[in-house]
């Protein structure tokens, strides 16, 4: 037998790790049935969102690109008593979608999903004067995220935890002459955070039933 290739080895972590949720398969289901693109979070990085929520006890998750809800059930699972999520998508198709998989699991009354250009949500966020959020989530467009992750700073407090997904772009984010936008896009905002005082990073390479590509990690310190 050869070495089992990195999808068939998350299938049976997932297996082993993981229970039967048909909540969350329901929530996968309606989406491909809406004809959303197949990008959401698999099931072991979703769990790892919900377990990083809960784990910090965040009571306010942020959440940039929504796409059919999935992670957003995966992270409000995890809030604290009374916490509460804020998403922001861009496609007011894909947000019913969300709404309705966010219904179906119970988590309607903890979520407000905002539909409209990331950017001005979070601006708008801001000029509401929102309570700082504990956790935020990017996973929109790529050329987006340095803005994202500026606007997002002044939306947190210090302890608060980013987590940037999709920042590998399976390898091609090492070509500093990658005509890809997203890789672009991704290359300057790991570039930002490198060079901001205020924060500590990591990102890790993953591998599994997405693909090549892997996560940035951001701690607010100052």
């Amino acid at each position: 037998m050869g070495t089992p290739d990195g999808a068939t080895v998350d299938r049976y972590l997932a297996s082993a790790l993981l229970e039967d949720d048909p909540v969350l398969e329901a929530a996968i289901a309606a989406s491909d049935e809406a004809g959303l693109p197949p990008i959401a979070v698999s099931p072991l990085q979703g769990r790892l969102l919900g377990l990083l929520a809960r784990a910090m006890g965040a009571r306010r998750v942020l959440e940039v690109g929504t796409l059919g809800g999935y992670s957003a059930i995966c992270l409000a699972r995890g809030l604290a008593q009374g916490g509460r999520l804020v998403t922001a998508e861009l496609e007011p198709h894909h947000a019913e979608v969300a709404r309705v998989n966010l219904a179906r699991a119970g988590l309607a009354d903890r979520v407000e999903v905002r539909v409209g250009p990331a950017n001005e949500t979070l601006r708008a966020l801001a000029r509401e004067g929102a309570e700082p959020f504990d956790l935020v989530f990017i996973d929109a467009d790529k050329s987006g995220y340095p803005e994202y992750f500026e606007l997002a700073l002044g939306l947190v407090r210090v302890g608060s935890v980013i987590v940037a997904d999709n920042v590998v772009r399976d390898g091609e984010v090492a070509d500093a002459d990658s005509a890809d936008e997203a890789v672009r896009g991704v290359r300057r905002f790991l570039e930002r955070v490198g060079g901001e005082p205020r924060v500590e990073a990591t990102a890790i390479q993953t591998v599994g039933v997405k693909g090549y590509d892997g996560f940035a990690v951001v701690v607010v310190v100052a």
